[in-house]
């Protein structure tokens, strides 16, 4: 070793507090990211079936992934993967990003927005209790206060929404909240050998492999869709998906799985915000009280005492 290599300075650590902020930063990009999907999915549901749709959004994001890890390796991606992780990895794929997403867009066909957010965010209060029993993160008061606060909030958004109610898209939605809880309990245990980066991309990857017996059926859709509905359902894949699954990862490794996704309870409330200013929704005095209540609850889990 050279003399200049050994006094050269070593960068410093981040502290505990600064990973925490750009943990709590990532977390709040994917909950931005993830509230729009909603009004993407909410434009292109008449023109891509559910699992199409879904489809050509993780195979966007796949490729996207793809080049990032190309460029991130210099044209040779190294895939560390334990043995034991392997089949994990490929739970997590088709659970969540495949499975999840199929029964989400499919359950929108049935209920309106409202009762879908209300149902599908019952997954947080089940990643709460699912990550005190099986990861060992214990049951801190201030999330279950927070996750029913929140969840409150949730509820109350639903109560303002005048749509039609099927009992086929409520069991839907709580397929599509069982699946997200899985595939969030899976993940974490992976994050703790595979990186963030390997973890999305190979999700992606297996999740885009589950769906191509619909690959028929999207090239069908695609050729009959809108240029609009095109380029939203490519939307979904790079953003929410491609880097709102990235920052999710990143901050789940940093983050406890239950108050990391305590904070997803804001999606709702996100969402109508965005519905407003780009679809010109105005939202109701439920939403806008709901909404409140969300941020609210979101707060309160989050809190620890010094």
């Amino acid at each position: 070793m050279r003399l200049d290599d050994r006094i050269e300075p070593r960068p410093t650590p981040p502290t505990p507090s600064r990973s925490s902020a750009k943990a709590a930063l990532a977390a709040g990009v994917t909950v931005v990211l993830w509230a729009s999907a909603f009004v993407a999915i909410r434009g292109i549901g008449h023109e891509l079936s559910p699992a199409p749709m879904a489809l050509v959004r993780l195979a966007v994001a796949a490729t996207t992934l793809t080049v990032v890890m190309l460029v991130v390796h210099r044209g040779r991606p190294r895939v560390a993967v334990p043995r034991r992780s392997a089949g994990l990895l490929v739970a997590y794929g088709v659970l969540w990003l495949a499975g999840y997403t199929v029964a989400l867009n499919a359950a929108e066909r049935h209920v309106d927005a409202g009762t879908a957010a209300l149902l599908v965010n019952v997954a947080p209060l089940l990643i709460a209790f699912g990550a005190g029993m099986f990861l060992g993160e214990g049951y801190p008061r201030p999330l279950i206060l927070g996750s029913v606060v929140a969840l409150t909030g949730v509820a109350v958004i639903a109560l303002g929404s005048d749509g039609e109610r099927d009992s086929l898209g409520v069991l839907l939605c709580l397929l599509a909240a069982l699946l997200y809880a899985a595939g969030v309990l899976i993940q974490k245990v992976i994050l703790r050998r595979v990186d963030v980066l390997t973890t999305t991309w190979l999700g992606c990857v297996v999740g885009t492999a589950a769906l191509l017996p619909w690959a028929p059926q999207l090239l069908g859709e695609i050729q009959a869709a809108s240029a609009g509905s095109v380029l939203a359902a490519v939307y979904l894949g790079l953003f929410p998906t491609a880097i709102g699954f990235t920052t999710w990862a990143y901050a789940l490794r940093r983050m406890d799985a239950g108050r990391l996704s305590a904070t997803t309870y804001a999606v709702p409330a996100v969402s109508v915000a965005l519905s407003w200013v780009l679809l010109s929704e105005v939202p109701t005095a439920y939403s806008m009280a709901g909404g409140t209540i969300c941020l609210v609850g979101v707060a309160i889990s989050r809190y620890r005492r010094r």
